[in-house]
């Protein structure tokens, strides 16, 4: 297992700073969004004691149970008996069936979650692939691992289809955890912490800012140039857009934190 060095911190910011989701996927990751902040209370009912955020335990429950509060944490076996996959056995204590806390406990101190206290966007990062392994990393560096980046602009092909079988065409059809977590980023559900500006992100904010109102609110309409500025805007600290030419709320309120005022247009700053 590699250690968590500043090389991979960096690397793990840069591809999430960076990562869009695959726009036919975007229904899909809105559903499962909405469904996890549905059981924030459940996630939060086992995260907040262990000092986990909530939204760590939903993505790990979408990764691994499908969302289905009937599964065990660890590998989504059935809570009526013991898990038979890997790892098999779990939890050691108890009699079944087990509640879905109760397994997610075991789960969650198993791989140490417990005493992991790096929740920057990296630290989750490195905390999930971990969960899943590391053969993408170690054998097939070329793919960045599905479990993380599938749906995801970082993705598009290459798998294990069955442990220790690779095929380099094989498609990914579950979705990836930081898919998940941009998405919960973009809706502003969470505040993951983006790379800090430059001089010459600067220089851009104020040649746009002098542009006048060439880029107005927009949130059914693509307008030229639109694409470009939040591209831009995604550069900055905290901001988390979906890149698709319709300057909407999302856009307007990015807008505001970068310049000081909504985008033209933007009924919020009549």
């Amino acid at each position: 297992m590699p250690g968590l060095t500043t090389a991979l911190r960096n690397e793990y910011q840069q591809l999430f700073d960076s990562c869009q989701i695959q726009p036919e996927r975007q229904t899909l990751l809105n559903q499962m969004a909405q469904q996890m902040r549905n059981g924030e209370a459940r996630y939060r009912g086992v995260a907040d004691p262990l000092s986990i955020p909530w939204y760590v335990v939903a993505v790990l429950h979408a990764m691994e149970g499908g969302l289905d509060f009937k599964r065990h944490l660890h590998n989504g076996d059935p809570l009526t008996a013991r898990t038979v996959q890997v790892p098999a056995g779990r939890p050691k204590q108890g009699t079944p069936p087990f509640s879905w806390e109760d397994s997610a406990n075991d789960a969650l101190r198993l791989e140490k979650y417990d005493s992991w206290s790096d929740w920057s966007v990296p630290g989750i990062l490195y905390k999930w692939e971990g969960y899943n392994g590391w053969g993408y990393r170690s054998y097939h560096p070329e793919c960045k691992t599905p479990y993380l980046w599938s749906m995801t602009s970082h993705y598009s092909r290459g798998k294990y289809v069955q442990d220790g079988t690779w095929s380099p065409t094989a498609v990914s059809k579950q979705v990836g955890a930081a898919a998940l977590l941009r998405r919960l980023a973009e809706l502003g559900v969470v505040d993951a912490a983006s790379h800090a500006a430059t001089d010459k992100d600067a220089k851009l904010a104020e040649a746009l800012a002098k542009s006048g109102g060439a880029l107005r609110y927009s949130p059914s309409k693509m307008l030229p140039g639109a694409l470009e500025l939040q591209q831009f805007l995604n550069r900055f600290p905290g901001i988390f857009l979906r890149e698709d030419g319709k300057l909407g709320d999302r856009s307007s309120e990015a807008y505001l934190q970068v310049f000081g005022h909504y985008l033209q247009g933007d009924p919020r700053g009549a």
